[in-house]
């Protein structure tokens, strides 16, 4: 069976109530573990790696795409909440306006985009000028800043 579900950057997989879901492709550029400085294990297991920035799929592939790209700046290379989280550059316009282009174009039509953002270090207003797509609604969390974002991708977008 193929799967319906992508989740582009899925890390730890740390929002999902079922890691292994059977309809869920996880991607992520790193296959990796650490023990963190509380001395948890970090595992960082995706079905596939892949860069977010160039997604080996067919246009219009799955019905769901989960983007929960790296949001933080400002972590030294080595630190446990890059480990944890992933990092981002100084080019972090280019690969998220990237990352959200390819997430759209391996979306089906009338299918979702599930878009998680942390405003910690980068606030929603300036990646909403990167994406240059409109979210239906979203909601913002109290811990971390953290956005959820909702987009359906039309026959005419």
């Amino acid at each position: 069976m193929e799967k319906e579900i992508l989740d582009a950057c899925c890390g730890a997989k740390m929002f999902w109530f079922d890691k292994n879901n059977p309809d869920v492709l996880f991607c992520d550029n790193r296959k990796e573990e650490h023990i963190l400085c509380d001395g948890r294990k970090l595992e960082i297991n995706p079905d596939v790696v892949m860069d977010f920035r160039s997604l080996e799929f067919p246009d219009n592939h799955f019905k769901l795409v989960v983007f929960d790209p790296p949001h933080l700046t400002s972590p030294g290379k080595n630190s446990w909440m890059a480990k944890k989280y992933g990092r981002l550059d100084k080019t972090w316009r280019e690969d998220i306006k990237k990352g959200f282009d390819e997430c759209w174009r391996v979306l089906k039509e009338d299918g979702v985009l599930i878009f998680k953002w942390s405003e910690r270090n980068i606030k929603v207003s300036d990646i909403l000028k990167v994406i240059t797509k409109t979210p239906l609604f979203g909601h913002k969390t109290t811990q971390h800043s953290t956005v959820w974002m909702c987009f359906m991708k039309k026959a005419t977008n």
